[in-house]
């Protein structure tokens, strides 16, 4: 962690929303006039796209039927952890981006499912982002988590995890239900090894709850709305955290725990920028209180 350089992580799998958290942390800094660099987890995928789909046929041919995008096999943690490192040391770092698509083609000149070249990210910034799936991950060879002043936590629960990318991965991806359910499924090992610890280690995690049945995902013909959802938000340290400010600005919402709120799912937006501003402005305080 560094009072100098802090590192705010967004951690989620595939299709948790985190994707819509970085824009509600992108409004955060826009009004609060904070200037940050970004890291995205995609970027330190060991594969491009050609690569991980021999790799998964050669590990199939040798019966590894859960080789994913979630274990350390597939995902470089010691060039993570590095570049975590070096921006709290130093207030920059290494990294690249991953070209997902034709659009971001045109925008950096690289083929579609293939990496930029490594650069190193601009000085003079006020924090450091990190939104994927990686973002306070702990093994026996890296700890990610110990280099992040704020991690933030994006899940919900399985089922509706599963629903959501059922419903991205066939229509704008073109899968079949078959097709997705497999992955599901080859994912599964490394999800419960490397994905869930994660959530342990993160200070505030953000859990959406559908309120209808969500009981067989692989039929659902729509994913739950917010306003069919609650959100279940755990602090791991509640300790200077104004609940009752909270109860308050969040209609209908209760502590189900000593440490948790849970608020209507169109609340969402609204809860984190309630929480998460003063936890930023905190940061970045305590960085120019230094200078």
């Amino acid at each position: 962690m560094s009072r100098k350089h802090p590192i705010i992580s967004i951690t989620g799998s595939s299709g948790a929303g985190t994707t819509s958290v970085k824009k509600t942390f992108e409004q955060i800094f826009f009004r609060e006039r904070v200037n940050a660099v970004y890291i995205e987890g995609d970027a330190f995928h060991r594969y491009d796209r050609a690569e991980m789909r021999t790799q998964m046929a050669t590990e199939a041919e040798r019966g590894n039927k859960h080789f994913s995008h979630f274990s350390p096999e597939t995902n470089l943690f010691e060039e993570l952890e590095r570049a975590f490192r070096d921006y709290g040391e130093t207030g920059t770092a290494v990294t690249r981006h991953y070209v997902h698509d034709a659009e971001e083609s045109a925008l950096h000149g690289t083929p579609p499912g293939t990496f930029t070249d490594w650069e190193r990210l601009p000085e003079n910034s006020d924090l450091l982002f990190y939104e994927g799936l990686h973002g306070a991950v702990v093994t026996d060879k890296v700890n990610v988590a110990r280099y992040a002043d704020l991690k933030i936590g994006v899940v919900p629960v399985i089922n509706l995890e599963w629903i959501q990318k059922l419903h991205r991965d066939r229509s704008a991806r073109g899968y079949s239900t078959e097709a997705v359910t497999d992955t599901i499924l080859r994912r599964m090992p490394d999800y419960i090894h490397y994905i869930c610890p994660q959530f342990t280690e993160t200070d505030i995690n953000f859990q959406r709850v559908p309120t209808v049945d969500t009981s067989n995902p692989f039929i659902a013909r729509w994913i739950p709305t917010p306003d069919e959802s609650m959100v279940v938000i755990r602090f791991k340290n509640p300790r200077g955290i104004d609940f009752p400010y909270l109860l308050s600005m969040l209609p209908h919402s209760w502590m189900s725990r000593a440490n948790s709120i849970v608020c209507p799912g169109a609340k969402l937006d609204l809860a984190m920028q309630l929480i998460l501003t003063p936890l930023i402005m905190q940061l970045i305080e305590r960085k120019r209180s230094l200078k």
